[in-house]
């Protein structure tokens, strides 16, 4: 996307806006811009079809048609006109806190069938749906976190950590087959604890050596910098799957692992767990190229780690290169970029609704 001035300093912009389709199962998705607004001054303002930037170091006028999203990461302020036109276009606003956890999100106006969503609601109040479908995702979760430490103890120079990692990547994928015998979703989420038990004390022992120390993970607040980084992108990810969701007129708020509760966006927590993995992989790797420092955080009174300006920028640049790198779908046989994946699985979970497939199938790395 062109720009009539530099971006000032506060807003980021992703480039090579396009469209894509991939086929198979009928997925289609749009691959537009994600617009990030990272100063706590800015005002997002609206004027003849594009929103306008406003910070103390300048402004910037953005198309609202070479956009698909708004991410606002500080205190800015964006007016009701400029609310009013995103959700016209089918612009997605997200406010993310400090942490990265989502304070607010305001998609377009309410679409798909009515009957999908009350197919949904009929899956998330029969319980024995719901159960599958958690088995399902927290399967796809854990083979692909299998799959990752693997691939981290394969690429270790250190035999006794390329040996543990081993261990622990088989500990991790022989969890999955207890997921069919579990018969209620306590059962389901003790299964994917002691999982994540196994797969936390991994990356702990990968980032030993590594500037920014790792013990456990602890989300509220996060009192490392490598937690912070977690959260931060975890934050990201979820609005990803908020927007896909509604896009296929889905209620994001409706879930099956994650159960419904008032405020929160269970169904896209759900969908997002299937990605965590890859997720996690990307922040690890930033830490042990170190390009995520010490410097790029910055410890409050109550002893919370919050990522800096500075390194909110690295991070958010890091992220959209990161969405651009392509992999292969195991359903749609085919290389696809990291940032359609939200789009393919909440189309595939309404294709399931819908009654057209037997079966959600969630993203498995290859």
């Amino acid at each position: 996307m062109s720009a009539a001035l530099p971006l000032p300093p506060g807003v980021d912009e992703r480039p090579a806006p396009g469209h894509a389709v991939h086929a198979g199962y009928g997925v289609r998705v749009r691959y537009l811009s994600t617009l990030y607004v990272r100063n706590h001054r800015a005002r997002v303002g609206h004027r003849r079809g594009s929103l306008v930037v406003k910070t103390p170091d300048g402004h910037q006028r953005v198309p609202l048609e070479g956009i698909d999203g708004l991410v606002m990461l500080g205190g800015g302020q964006i007016t009701s006109q400029a609310l009013e036109a995103c959700v016209k276009r089918g612009v997605r606003v997200a406010a993310l806190r400090q942490s990265g956890a989502v304070r607010f999100v305001v998609g377009h106006k309410t679409g798909g069938n009515v009957h999908l969503r009350i197919a949904l609601y009929g899956a998330v109040t029969d319980a024995e749906r719901s159960l599958a479908l958690s088995r399902a995702v927290v399967a796809a979760k854990l083979q692909n976190s299998g799959r990752v430490v693997g691939r981290w103890s394969r690429d270790a120079t250190d035999p006794a950590t390329s040996e543990s990692l081993s261990w622990r990547a088989g500990q991790i994928l022989s969890r999955v087959s207890r997921l069919e015998q579990v018969c209620t979703p306590d059962q389901v989420r003790g299964v994917e604890g002691d999982a994540a038990r196994i797969y936390f004390r991994g990356i702990r022992e990968l980032l030993t050596n590594a500037e920014l120390e790792f013990l456990t993970r602890r989300k509220r607040p996060p009192r490392d910098p490598v937690n912070s980084a977690l959260s931060f992108c975890y934050g990201l990810l979820v609005t990803e799957f908020i927007g896909a969701i509604e896009s296929v007129g889905l209620d994001y708020q409706m879930g099956f692992f994650h159960r419904p509760r008032s405020g929160r966006p269970s169904l896209a927590l759900d969908l997002a767990e299937e990605l965590r993995p890859l997720t996690d992989r990307f922040v690890v790797s930033l830490v042990r190229r170190r390009q995520l420092r010490q410097d790029h955080f910055v410890s409050t009174p109550g002893d919370a780690v919050y990522l800096s300006d500075e390194g909110r920028t690295a991070l958010i640049r890091a992220w959209e290169r990161h969405k651009e790198r392509e992999i292969r779908h195991p359903l749609l046989r085919r290389p696809v970029g990291r940032w359609a994946l939200p789009s393919i699985q909440a189309t595939l979970l309404a294709r399931h609704l819908r009654g057209d497939i037997p079966a959600y199938p969630p993203f498995v790395m290859p």
